[in-house]
């Protein structure tokens, strides 16, 4: 079973950016897809974004244009770029690779 660290976030100003990243304990060449949701409080876990093993990704309509997810194989990470962030934004991002991570705080203010 994967285990999974996530790190990067953070405090940022309305129209900042981020990167955050997924550390997994093993090769993540084999898991077909891996994703990043958020949990704002009050609210259920929701999509954000994931990629296939191929490269294909698929994002939340409320970020498409400005969040980016990556994956690179030979460092077992997935990244999740976020741009033009607004506070709606803030919840704690999880990473999944049929586990879950911990979680990484993200809050968009002002």
């Amino acid at each position: 079973q994967v285990q999974l660290v996530e790190s990067g976030g953070g405090l940022v100003q309305p129209g900042g950016s981020l990167r955050l990243s997924c550390a997994a304990s093993r090769s993540i060449f084999s898991i077909y897809a891996m994703g990043w949701y958020r949990q704002a409080p009050g609210k259920q876990r929701e999509l954000v974004a994931t990629i296939t093993s191929g490269g294909s990704t698929n994002y939340a309509d409320s970020v498409k244009g400005r969040f980016t997810i990556s994956r690179d194989n030979a460092k077992n990470t997935v990244y999740l770029q976020m741009n033009s962030l607004k506070p709606e934004d803030t919840a704690v991002y999880y990473c999944n690779a049929g586990t879950w991570g911990q979680g990484t705080q993200v809050t968009v203010s002002s």
